[in-house]
């Protein structure tokens, strides 16, 4: 089962700052409190991926890795279902606990938090931030693309702000004018009596739909919205070592919002070309070698591809089927910056369908010789391979 986004598990937005962060947590963990929802399987796991979110989202590092490749950046925490790393309810209460400024375990500790704000972002002003919804393109690598990384420019169809207006949408500045509903605030109050007393609410202002202002003359090129519809050609830096599924985020390339707000982000998904030659597994590379009977009893030296060109790799006298040569470096690097894989010979041996009277003939005589004859270390070594295999 695919993991969900950790901004949605939390219900904030990309841009969210810590702190917004920190208080969609607290909001989650309220909700979903094992005290709160006694026996109730469905809002414990809930609970625990509310807490796999925050444990990554409120670490800068973990937050950047996570931004950029999404699970995959997260290592081995953000595979799978279940919390990351194995951590029990007691784990999370003891490392979550000081944010509810009390005793975690118990929910009786919560009593005192109300008013969590709502999942909108505003300026420093108050107003809302509007922002440009993201694309998702697919980018497709091959094998030496993905060992030493590679810049791609792509052609992509988005919205771009208005050339005309500068994204404003209006006709002039003078078109622009202070909301008369929110008076530029960008959010209206009410008071509504209750049986508890006079409640007060805050919404999005219902005139200019939070942002404080309001156009009088719309922009012709654009009718008000501020962004048009266009081509933008994107130079991508791509990372080496990354894997077939994986997405990153190009911040701020995704479609420009209306009237000036935040870009969205071009998020990449890359597809791996198969190479004719090698097979990726996970960061090793592996190659099937196939020797003659003659290469295998005598020994050669044979090349090999590498995604650098080819190498020269020395097959000993004997060499058995199923026998692997490791090339220590030669496979790809960890996109988490952890090393190098290895290329991995596999060797097979080509044996021949059909000899002629003379080649059979030989093999006759060479039949009965001691050498052609497998000791029992011989048969014990290579049966404790398949063995392996099996296992």
């Amino acid at each position: 089962m695919s993991k969900r986004d950790y901004y949605e598990v939390l219900g904030v937005n990309k841009s969210a700052s810590a702190d917004e962060i920190k208080s969609a947590y607290r909001k989650k963990a309220i909700q979903y409190h094992p005290d709160k929802n006694p026996g109730d399987k469905e809002a414990e796991e809930k609970f625990k991926e509310a807490a796999e979110a925050y444990d990554v989202l409120s670490n800068p590092e973990k937050r950047q890795q996570y931004d950029q490749f999404g699970h995959a950046g997260v290592g081995s925490s953000a595979a799978g279902g279940g919390y990351s790393g194995g951590m029990s309810m007691d784990d999370i209460f003891e490392q979550f606990g000081d944010l509810f400024g009390g005793h975690f375990g118990g929910f009786g500790s919560f009593g005192g938090f109300s008013g969590f704000g709502g999942g909108r972002s505003r300026s420093g002003g108050g107003r809302t931030v509007q922002r440009g919804s993201d694309l998702r393109v697919k980018v497709r690598l091959n094998l030496k693309e993905v060992a030493h990384g590679v810049e791609k420019k792509i052609k992509v169809k988005k919205y771009i702000p208005c050339a005309t207006c500068h994204g404003s949408g209006a006709e002039d500045d003078r078109s622009i004018t202070t909301c008369n509903t929110c008076h530029g605030s960008g959010y209206v109050t009410r008071i509504a009596n209750t049986i508890l007393g006079q409640m007060q609410t805050q919404s999005v202002c219902p005139t200019c739909g939070g942002q404080g202002k309001t156009i009088v003359n719309k922009c012709p090129a654009c009718n008000g919205e501020g962004v048009v519809r266009d081509e933008e050609v994107i130079n991508i830096n791509i990372p080496a070592g990354l894997m077939e599924g994986m997405q990153f985020a190009v911040r701020g390339k995704g479609n420009a919002a209306r009237r000036g707000g935040m870009n969205g982000d071009l998020l990449v998904v890359i597809e791996e070309e198969p190479d004719r030659e090698l097979i990726r597994d996970e960061n090793d590379l592996v190659y099937n070698l196939l020797l003659t009977v003659p290469q295998a009893i005598l020994g050669d030296t044979v090349e090999v591809p590498t995604v650098e060109g080819r190498a020269k790799v020395k097959v000993e006298p004997g060499t058995q089927p199923g026998k692997v040569l490791r090339l220590r470096g030669k496979g790809l690097p960890s996109v988490n910056g952890y090393g190098t894989g290895d290329l991995l010979v596999n060797v097979s041996v080509y044996i021949p369908e059909t000899l002629s009277s003379e080649e059979r003939l030989k093999m006759k005589q060479m039949e009965s010789s001691p050498n052609f004859q497998p000791n029992q270390s011989i048969k014990e070594k290579i049966f404790s391979k398949f063995r392996n295999l099996v296992g």
